[in-house]
């Protein structure tokens, strides 16, 4: 039986009835805009990038192009892969949900991870306003990182130290409200199922990255 939802619960449904290409272009266009401020007034003002000329110049012209061009096909991979994971899971677990649904769970999702950009546009221009791009790249809020001087962690532990982070778990937990609003049952089930699929998958790619990186 479907179990009801409170008054808050049917606005969120409400809230999430929308256009779903609309919102990835809205998504994508967030990410620009939070990716141009980082390379403009952050990245560019470091000093190993400030006084490029010539070749050097062009070359890091080119592979801040390359970033915003990169925007939306990892965004559609990402909601591509994260969404199937949710659907499988879905399977698994009896709960009749479309892919589609779960390609827009992923990608509602996603929106938790603009609050760390945020607050990393915040410190580097407000606070620590004279980085190096070592720092700038280690820098991740409210992560496992910030347990350690960027400095004396191996390289292939950084991005897992950053990927360990507060926002991660905010990340999870809609991943499971987004299961719970689309299969309207129980909501033990939902968190069963981020917490036997995705969140294993997460842990898997953590392994791998530090397995592969020199």
């Amino acid at each position: 039986m479907p179990r009801e939802f409170s008054p808050l619960e049917l606005r969120a449904r409400d809230w999430v009835s929308f256009n779903k290409k609309f919102f990835f272009v809205v998504v994508c266009l967030i990410a620009l805009l939070l990716l141009y401020v980082q390379q403009t007034f952050i990245v560019a003002e470091i000093a190993a990038f400030k006084f490029l000329e010539g070749p050097e110049a062009l070359l890091f012209q080119i592979f801040a192009g390359l970033k915003f061009l990169a925007v939306p096909i990892v965004y559609a991979i990402k909601f591509t892969v994260v969404g199937f994971i949710l659907w499988t899971g879905c399977f698994m677990w009896g709960y009749k949900v479309t892919y589609t649904k779960c390609w827009q769970i992923a990608m509602i999702a996603e929106v938790v991870f603009f609050v760390p950009t945020i607050l990393k546009i915040f410190w580097f221009m407000f606070v620590s306003t004279d980085p190096n791009y070592f720092e700038y790249q280690a820098f991740y809020p409210l992560s496992y990182m910030n347990f350690f001087d960027y400095q004396e962690v191996p390289k292939k532990y950084i991005y897992a130290n950053q990927a360990l982070n507060v926002f991660e778990i905010a990340y999870w937990v809609v991943l499971t409200y987004g299961v719970d609003f689309a299969a309207r049952k129980k909501k033990s089930v939902a968190n069963a199922i981020v917490v036997t699929t995705y969140i294993p998958l997460f842990l898997f790619w953590l392994w791998f990255n530090i397995n592969i990186t020199d």
